[in-house]
């Protein structure tokens, strides 16, 4: 199905024991989990900084700033790479799964809370045969503040 006004392209992954999702025209690219550098005094979700190609780019824990366990094993760390508010960031997530498409009307408001985050990272969950696919608003993981505050690192 192509991308219209009524449907969506999600990137889904794994985080914990939940299934995850953003939309893909918020994700630059998907990288390889490789080698990041740690920063002095960085907020405790701030794992650190990463090379691109060049170009340094912040590092997030979604695990740190959800609150969630991390699995003991992991079968691949993977990177996605997103455009914030005008900013690169990375984010540590568990597996990337596939890209699907989804109707927007099949997005249901997200419970006031759910799995441990708050309702206000999320644009919403909608339920496929395998389970509950949670949907991130990227726009709402940060505040200006915390932006303006990890863009430092870069």
């Amino acid at each position: 199905m192509a991308e219209t006004e009524t449907s969506l392209q999600i990137v889904t992954f794994r985080l914990g024991a939940e299934k995850y999702g953003i939309d893909i025209m918020e994700v630059k690219e998907i990288v390889d989990y490789e080698e990041i550098r740690s920063i002095p005094n960085a907020p405790v979700y701030v794992e650190g900084i990463y090379n691109l190609r060049g170009d340094i780019i912040p590092i997030i824990s979604l695990h740190k700033r959800f609150h969630l366990q991390r699995p003991e094993k992991i079968e691949e760390d993977s990177l996605l790479i997103l455009t914030i508010g005008g900013m690169e960031l990375g984010i540590i997530i568990d597996k990337v799964l596939r890209v699907i498409a989804i109707d927007t009307d099949e997005i249901q408001p997200p419970p006031q809370m759910l799995s441990g985050i708050g309702a206000e990272y999320i644009r919403g969950v909608v339920n496929k045969e395998e389970g509950y696919l949670i949907i991130l608003d990227s726009l709402r993981l940060f505040d200006p503040e915390e932006l303006r505050q990890i863009s430092q690192y870069a």
